[in-house]
């Protein structure tokens, strides 16, 4: 999530003139378990070694192992995370040595290679289930998190342990899993207007960098590339404030901008309507800004720290990267 550059902010007021022009722009404008069959968008290089190795076993699914891999790397293979998670399924050492396959029988096992990485993630899950098996709560979210924080963290709290971000690992990687594919139900327009209500509705709400949930502003984390922190400001950082608006409208969004992009369809130039998602960046895996498209070339966003949810144009970055439409699924709980 990198900061943003400068901004030709709108200057309108959180009040009745800000309601009226966005009511302007605007008028012109599931309950089963995770899928057993590929709907999630993967690369075709990939796909068909996703749809292979979740046959190892029947907790693995195709939509679980792709939702997986797209937190974990965006399916990067050249992935390297700064605590040394290595290649596209982010392997950690340690965790390679004793779960790494050689699995195309090349005569090597490189965490390096999608050949032999995404199978061996599709088999550490599997063993990972067998062992969490007995641990009270969900099976699948104990899965996960055992995947995220280890199985000993699931087995000392008897289920999803209380770290912030391994909370929020399961509650993604389960929300994407159970995306529909582009069959799946359209947007509404009451469900976008609703979205750009609620948005609209925390017009001046500072920025929090971490901040934000379903439920409203919170306080965010430490830290923002820069260092800004959001631990003591009551906010929404730019996801943040998208996930809170559309959950508003009933439709969960994962909380990371390059998230919400996953879970959502792109729309062609000229198709874009008020309630689409805005994307800034330069890859799908790096995206780092997000708004809600308004109409007229505006959108509503929580720009950067130091600011407040505001109305800005869409050309006051210079990366946009897409325009997409959210696919409508029914918030779950972990």
């Amino acid at each position: 999530m990198r900061l943003l550059k400068a901004s030709t902010a709108v200057t309108i007021g959180v009040g009745a003139t800000a309601a009226v022009i966005v009511a302007a722009l605007v008028q012109g404008a599931g309950d089963d378990p995770l899928s057993a069959a590929l709907s999630l968008a993967v690369p075709s290089q990939y796909k068909g070694l996703v749809e292979q190795a979740a046959k190892m076993c029947p907790e693995v699914s195709p939509n679980l192992l792709a939702a997986l891999l797209t937190q974990e790397s965006g399916f990067n293979p050249k992935a390297h995370s700064s605590a040394g998670a290595e290649g596209i399924a982010q392997f950690m050492p340690a965790a390679w040595e004793s779960h790494g396959i050689d699995a195309n029988g090349d005569g090597k096992r490189d965490v390096w290679d999608p050949e032999d990485a995404i199978p061996s993630a599709a088999g550490y899950l599997c063993d990972i289930a067998k062992d969490v098996k007995d641990v009270p709560g969900d099976h699948q979210s104990n899965m996960l998190a055992a995947y995220n924080a280890g199985s000993g963290a699931v087995h000392k709290y008897g289920g999803v342990p209380p770290y912030r971000q391994t909370q929020n690992y399961v509650h993604t990687i389960n929300a994407l899993a159970r995306q529909p594919g582009p069959g799946g139900k359209t947007l509404t327009g009451n469900q976008a207007n609703t979205a750009i209500d609620a948005a609209q509705g925390m017009l001046g709400t500072p920025y929090s960098w971490g901040g934000g949930n379903a439920s409203g502003p919170s306080t965010g984390i430490c830290c923002s590339p820069a260092g800004h922190s959001g631990a003591s400001i009551v906010g929404f950082d730019c996801s943040g404030l998208t996930l809170y608006a559309y959950a508003k409208a009933g439709i969960y969004l994962p909380r990371t901008a390059a998230e919400q992009y996953t879970a959502s369809e792109p729309v062609r130039p000229g198709d874009q309507r008020p309630g689409d998602l805005v994307f800034y960046g330069a890859t799908p895996g790096g995206i780092h800004h997000v708004g809600i498209y308004i109409g007229g070339g505006w959108m509503i966003n929580a720009p950067k720290p130091g600011t407040k949810v505001r109305f800005d144009r869409l050309d006051s970055m210079t990366d946009l990267y897409s325009i997409a439409r959210p696919v409508p699924h029914a918030q779950k709980e972990i």
